[in-house]
């Protein structure tokens, strides 16, 4: 049954990935979310699983972002984690809002 959540997770993030910013839903831009602060952690296998599980049930802040500033929220945790400064990060982050 977990394998199945996760599968049909994962098909609802492809989907999500193909509408804008403006068509997807609450609860695609919430998958949106929560696979990039995943990805951004670098979470695998199960850890990543029950993490992905977390994120989708809880009623988190994030929901009530805009997608330009959940997507800028995303982009300065992961430069954070990559621990970019000046000039890199500056880069990165432009680069980061850009990708849809």
């Amino acid at each position: 049954m977990k394998q199945m959540l996760m599968t049909l997770a994962l098909a609802t993030t492809l989907v999500a990935g193909y509408a804008s910013a403006a068509e997807k839903t609450a609860q695609q831009q919430k998958m949106t979310v929560c696979n990039q602060q995943a990805s951004s952690q670098s979470l695998k296998g199960d850890s990543r699983k029950s993490f992905m599980s977390n994120c989708l049930k809880k009623d988190s802040k994030a929901s009530g972002l805009t997608a330009q500033q959940q997507k800028m929220k995303t982009c300065n945790a992961t430069a954070k984690d990559k621990k970019l400064a000046g000039t890199e990060r500056k880069s990165f982050m432009s680069s980061c809002l850009k990708k849809s």
